[in-house]
């Protein structure tokens, strides 16, 4: 049985092999609810929007995703809105997904209902 991927190691990105195949990406996101496959200027991005009841909630999530970004040196784009968060995990010096990011997806859904 596979380790779920929340509770993986991120790997170095120095290496593509961590780089799934279009193909194998969309069989991940299947299993990944709300979680998109989206390219932004040719690069691929996983992208979410999580509602929220105010201002306040988006922010508190937009600042716990800002610690786990920080703790393990992988940064999002993340657009707090009124009532939404919109974030986006890639990896930028490789241009595109990497495993390291479905495994960011996964933890920011475990931060959704932490207090």
């Amino acid at each position: 049985m596979q380790q779920p991927l929340a509770e993986q190691t991120l790997a170095s990105q120095a290496d593509k092999s961590g780089m799934p195949a279009e193909s194998d990406l969309a069989i991940l996101l299947k299993e990944m609810p709300g979680w998109s496959l989206r390219l932004i200027d040719g690069v691929a991005h996983l992208e979410k929007v999580y509602a929220f009841a105010d201002f306040a909630a988006a922010l508190a999530f937009t600042n716990r995703i800002g610690q786990l970004a920080e703790d393990v040196d992988h940064h999002p784009a993340i657009l707090t809105e009124y009532g939404k968060v919109t974030l986006s995990w890639w990896s930028h010096g490789l241009g595109g997904v990497h495993h390291n990011d479905l495994i960011m997806a996964a933890r920011s859904d475990q931060l959704l209902n932490a207090d």
